[in-house]
């Protein structure tokens, strides 16, 4: 299967594409997202990584080719390591990470980026053979690690790094403050939060929450790009966050401790068997 084939994309208006993995039927398919500048492109996290993202954005024509004289460079933007957002990082001349993540990325350490795939997720194979049990996460060099306040420059546009740990230890948003429009990853999106995987915590996720609730008091956000499912607006976030901080009591970490466990047993032997 071809890359063209693979991915499909949406043009948002204002530089900003959607794309995503046509054929990874899952709740986990996570949106990609191609945001142009003047003088860079940047991707926000690049799926599972089964195809090539950058063949298919050339091939659509979305950046410039390689070989193209002056082309803009293009950045791969992780929101965090867990597999669905860090598995096409692969294809990347240039990726970054926060540097929270960066070693987990470094040695490909899919207990970190939680790997679990299934070969009913994925509706057509990519290619003859292939068995979602041998999926990894491999091993890639960041070429920028990322903290909190950190500009990313794409010319006519900024994006700011905002850590937001809580669902994972590096996660990020990142937020484009002329537009007010915030790519949030994980760390909020319209459905349930997740804090109970390896490296979540709750209490970084309710002070991030907080962040978010703070965004919105001040009109920094009117729209929220998310790591999975639809776009939605600054009161949807503003009760996202405010939802999980009532929610996060003594009941809820108890729950979430023991659900952190089950996952943590079963990433430790699903990965141990694909290794060994």
């Amino acid at each position: 299967m071809s890359a063209l084939e693979w991915f499909a994309h949406k043009p948002l208006g204002d530089g900003i594409f959607w794309i995503q993995e046509r054929f990874y039927e899952s709740g986990n398919r996570a949106n990609i997202w191609l945001v142009r500048g003047s003088q860079r492109d940047v991707v926000i996290d690049a799926g599972l990584g089964l195809r090539s993202l950058p063949d298919y954005l050339r091939a659509a024509g979305l950046v410039e080719p390689a070989e193209g004289a002056g082309r803009r460079p293009l950045l791969a933007v992780a929101t965090h390591v867990h597999f669905d957002h860090s598995g096409g990082l692969q294809h990347f001349e240039e990726v970054a990470v926060h540097s929270a993540e960066a070693a987990a990325l470094l040695r490909g350490d899919n207990y970190e980026a939680v790997t679990w795939l299934s070969d009913r997720e994925v509706g057509r194979p990519p290619r003859p053979g292939w068995r979602a049990r041998h999926f990894r996460v491999p091993p890639v060099r960041p070429s920028r690690l990322l903290q909190e306040g950190d500009v990313i420059s794409l010319g006519d546009r900024q994006l700011t790094v905002m850590h937001m740990p809580g669902h994972s230890r590096g996660s990020i948003c990142l937020h484009d403050k002329d537009r007010k429009i915030l790519f949030s990853g994980d760390v909020v999106y319209d459905g349930s939060m997740i804090d109970w995987l390896p490296y979540s915590r709750i209490s970084d996720y309710v002070a991030s929450c907080q962040r978010l609730m703070e965004l919105v008091d001040r009109g920094l956000v009117e729209k929220v790009l998310p790591g999975h499912f639809n776009i939605f607006g600054a009161e949807r976030l503003y009760r996202l966050a405010s939802n999980y901080i009532s929610q996060a009591g003594v009941c809820h970490k108890v729950s979430a401790c023991a659900m952190r466990s089950i996952a943590s047993i079963a990433l430790r032997i699903t990965n141990s068997r694909v290794t060994s």
